[in-house]
């Protein structure tokens, strides 16, 4: 049998997968300090001293042998083996959780010293996830004492040496959260408290830094009498002084993208050992295989169980997508969506995602030609879904769950579109039909989940429950989640009520009538549990929202509640099974309880009390997005297209807003496509316009696309024209920066249209503004002139400071190109003048810049230079990473024509650098563009000024 040992936490033993019992003190010991040397013999006489102890008496080897003899007859005869002077257990160390930590952090370390920073972060997560718990905890003799010492000190060098690194990949945000309780729990280690003051510090938060420093150096003269060594000492005076040398230098997030994408695997996952191993030997042997069945039946469950188990053997990582091919309440993911996600978990993102079908799968397929990577696509729809999505590469895998049967290649032949689709990947493609688990298998996960004692007491009544549940997995895992909540509950009681639900719901589809039965009765002990009632009542609105995620806070809007409240309910129904955790304070429900939600809400709710929450939870995101807004690009003209109706969350700056847009951003695009279904146009036009900024700073214009134009659809069917303009206006600037030239000009001239039919035809200037942009890229200048004049001639009329500042900026990159150098510079010194005066550090670093390019193109390069330097300052401080990275890039251009091009190589480095880091160059492709002795200009900014 296929054995596994985990001391990383509490005793653990697995047989082909399932929990082995090993009773015995001396039993588990022995095999403990067996499984420290696994491989390797360990002589009867050092067990026995281990063991035994000062209790060894001259029975003790016979005791010995004994325990090895009870040891076998659980595990099989050929685990232990006699050797001459003791026992060897005969377990390859890869198989024990404790080698298996040691292995993956030597690996860690040998990628970090390979400047392989991507894979060395995930090893070292994958190192660090298998501890569950204090070593050998069950344990108390020296000997278990000493290597639990031991092992626990390997812990905590590998969490610092991890925390080390991402400190040196800019991620000092997200480690605060993480080194914070270490150290509280470790306050006299110097080296993590040394980490925690500098990713305050980088943080912005130097007093905090400070304290932390306070707090230990008081610590370690309470306890030892010593003050703080030389490290943290010059640490606080660098601190104190804000030493530049604290500053990042090395470039954030820059390392090789290796994905790891997979959710939690399923604790309780049991039996299937058959179709464990059929898909273990598919993903050896086939570039697809694909496992069908009906809902709730463990698909998914399956393909990221095989998945955890082995996504060792991928060295460029794993990404998980969930088509939604049957997902209440959602449409199914398009093709184009599905590739922008995998696009984005190999390092691409924003403009550098090709917006249409035909591109994008020809960048994915250039991607993974050459790449060793697992793909799961859970959820499909059908064979046109997937097809685009399976890897290029011979050495990539693709695991396909769906409720529909996938044809095989011969089967796809029929398709009308076949001819245009990728289906070499299916040539040798396996299939499996997942059905129901066997009563056996069924009961055993029923008494893993709930208790095997109360399933031995209860028999007869634990067949009926698995056998009213379907055999289907997940109806087991709620049923048996309730039953381990509430000890008290007996099991023929239990199976009663399942029988009523069943008959309640008996016209639902069998294929889900034993999940909905399950889902029905867990719910109703929620609302039996005076401390499950805010569960109960949560469970129907969490149906009526549509992003794929749930939070407290947009749980509290929905309920309209205080966030702690709505968090509490959330932690409730999850430990009903009735949602599962998708990462820190969020949450995901299964597709079919999400079926099940929004049944009851509109059974349980009136129409009116329907509408108002979710108005709510849109409203929610509403606000929050106007907050963002406001913090990203604080000159924004008019107050938000639409004022929200709830308060959102309190962002405290420009950096905060980012960080939640990007946390949020599927939710925040549910979000917006489902207020663009709803009669409420406020609420969709507020939600499409507030999310322009911030998309837009983080370069995701591709995903603005969409919800500007379904926005639009809502403006014009309510001939809202002001609204209309704004979108079109928007639209216009989303194909400008996608470089669709034509497309934009259409829409820019419309929304000019739009303007015209309301009270503020002045408004029209960003349309103007933007349409000499576009034909100063396409180079008709003639007509950039002419818009360009007509918005500055608005601008005057109406006193508008920012406007002049940008048709300024603009009129110089126009100047320059028509060879009037001199009026060129004079045009930037006046945008620069005016961008100062308003006090926006984005418009004075865009303005310097702008002002820069004309005096290169003058040829006065050493004015340009230095005022390259005073706009990339400017750039970087306002974190507008586009602009920074076009700044950059002619600044090397710049200095490369001084003849400096060592200092040019640091600023195109700089640029291509500031690329990776914003997803819109693979770390592959910078590295063959830095490999160029001057390189070519990156495909993301060719459509920049």
């Amino acid at each position: 049998m296929a054995l596994e040992i985990g001391f990383l936490g509490p005793w653990e033993i697995k047989a082909d997968g399932q929990p082995v019992r090993l009773a015995g003190s001396r039993r588990v010991a022995v095999l403990a300090r067996l499984a420290l040397d696994a491989d390797r013999p360990v002589s009867a006489r050092q067990l026995v001293a281990d063991v035994w102890g000062q209790s060894s008496t001259a029975t003790a080897g016979k005791q010995l042998h004994i325990v090895v003899s009870k040891v076998r007859s659980l595990l099989g005869p050929e685990t232990i083996v006699t050797v001459p002077t003791g026992y060897l257990l005969n377990l390859p160390r890869d198989q024990i959780d404790a080698h298996s930590f040691t292995l993956l952090a030597r690996q860690a370390r040998s990628a970090r010293e390979r400047r392989e920073p991507g894979t060395a972060d995930a090893l070292f997560r994958r190192a660090l996830a298998l501890w569950r718990g204090p070593a050998l905890a069950e344990l108390f003799d020296p000997w278990a004492q000493i290597e639990a010492g031991r092992l626990e000190e390997a812990r905590l060098t590998v969490f610092e040496e991890h925390m080390e690194l991402r400190l040196a990949a800019g991620d000092h945000h997200a480690v605060v959260a993480d080194l914070a309780p270490h150290v509280r729990a470790n306050p006299l280690r110097e080296g993590p408290r040394a980490q925690l003051m500098l990713a305050l510090y980088r943080a912005a938060r130097p007093s905090e830094a400070l304290a932390v420093y306070g707090e230990g150096r008081a610590a370690m003269v309470e306890e030892l009498g010593v003050e703080p060594g030389a490290r943290l000492r010059r640490l606080h005076q660098a601190v104190l002084a804000g030493d530049p040398a604290l500053d990042l230098t090395t470039p954030a997030q820059s390392s090789t993208i290796v994905p790891a994408e997979l959710p939690a695997d399923t604790r309780s996952f049991t039996a299937r050992l058959q179709e464990v191993e059929w898909l273990r030997e598919a993903v050896r042997g086939a570039r697809v295989a694909v496992v069908d069945g009906p809902g709730g039946v463990g698909k998914s469950a399956l393909a990221v169980h095989v998945a955890h188990a082995m996504a060792g053997r991928f060295r460029d990582g794993v990404i998980y997508v969930n088509l939604n091919g049957a997902t209440p309440g959602l449409e199914p993911l398009p093709v184009l969506d599905a590739l922008g996600h995998l696009l984005r978990s190999l390092g691409l993102d924003g403009s550098a995602v090709p917006a249409d079908v035909e591109g994008a799968i020809a960048r994915y397929r250039s991607l993974t030609a050459a790449s060793n990577l697992l793909v799961i696509l859970d959820n499909a729809l059908d064979a046109r879904q997937v097809l685009p999505l399976i890897p290029a590469g011979a050495s990539c895998r693709a695991v396909i769950t769906s409720r529909a049967v996938i044809p095989s290649r011969d089967a796809l032949a029929t398709l009308d579109d076949a001819r245009h689709l990728h289906l070499a990947g299916l040539d040798d493609a396996r299939h499996l039909h997942l059905a129901g688990l066997g009563d056996g298998d069924a009961v055993t996960l029923l008494a893993r989940v709930a208790g095997p004692a109360r399933v031995q007491q209860a028999p007869e009544a634990a067949a009926k429950i698995v056998e009213l549940c379907g055999g289907l997995p997940l109806a087991i895992r709620i049923v048996g989640a309730r039953l381990a909540a509430r000890p008290d509950w007996q099991l023929p009681d239990l199976a009663a009520r399942l029988a009523d639900a069943a008959r309640r719901l008996d016209t639902l589809q069998y294929a889900d009538l034993a999940v909905r039965t399950s889902i029905a009765v867990s719910h109703g002990h929620l609302r039996e549990e005076p401390s499950g009632h805010d569960a109960a009542y949560v469970l129907p609105l969490l149906g009526l929202l549509d992003t794929p995620t749930h939070t407290p806070a947009a749980t509290a809007a929905l309920a309209s509640w205080p966030e702690a409240r709505a968090e509490a309910a959330l932690e409730r129904l999850r430990a009903a099974r009735l949602l599962e955790s998708a990462g820190h304070g969020r949450y995901r429900c299964h597709d079919l309880i999400r079926l099940y939600a929004r049944e009851q809400a509109a059974g349980e709710l009136t129409e009116a009390e329907r509408t108002a929450a979710l108005r709510r939870g849109l409203h929610h995101y509403l606000a929050t997005v106007n907050t963002a807004t406001r913090l990203v690009h604080a000159q924004v003209h008019a107050e938000p297209a639409h004022e929200a109706e709830q308060p959102g969350l309190a962002l405290a700056d420009a950096r905060e807003a980012g960080e939640w847009t990007e946390t949020e951003r599927d939710n925040l695009l549910a979000a917006a496509r489902q207020a663009a279904e709803c009669a409420d146009s406020g609420t969709a036009v507020g939600l499409a316009l507030g999310l322009h900024w911030p998309f837009n700073y983080r370069g995701w214009v591709t995903h603005l696309s969409e919800v500007h134009r379904n926005a639009a659809e809502v403006a014009a069917r309510c001939e809202d024209w002001t609204r209309l303009a704004q979108l079109e206006s928007f639209l216009g600037w989303v194909y400008r920066d996608q470089g669709r030239y034509e497309q934009g000009i259409d829409h820019l001239e419309r929304a000019v249209a739009c303007w015209a039919k309301t009270t503020q035809p002045h408004r029209s200037i960003g349309a103007h503004n933007n349409l000499g942009i576009i034909r100063i890229m396409l180079g008709r200048l003639d007509l950039a002139d002419a818009d360009l004049a007509r918005a500055l001639d608005i601008a005057e009329q109406t006193d508008d400071r920012y406007a002049r500042g940008a048709i300024f900026n603009n009129r110089a990159h126009l100047l320059y190109r028509q060879g009037r150098f001199e009026e060129a510079i004079a045009q930037g010194k006046a945008a620069v003048t005016e961008w100062s005066g308003i006090g926006t550090l984005y418009g004075e670093g865009a303005s310097r810049e702008t002002l820069a390019r004309a005096y290169l193109h003058a040829g006065r390069l050493t004015e340009a230079a230095d005022t390259y330097r005073s706009a990339l300052a400017l750039l970087r401080e306002a974190e507008y990473r586009i602009g920074y990275a076009v700044a950059a890039w002619w600044s090397g251009q710049t200095l490369y024509a001084l003849g400096r091009p060592a200092e040019a190589r640091r600023d195109w480095h700089s640029c291509i650098t500031t690329l990776v880091e914003t997803h819109l160059l693979t770390r592959a492709e910078a590295d063959a563009l830095l490999g160029q002795p001057v390189p070519e200009m990156p495909r993301p900014i060719a459509n920049m000024l």
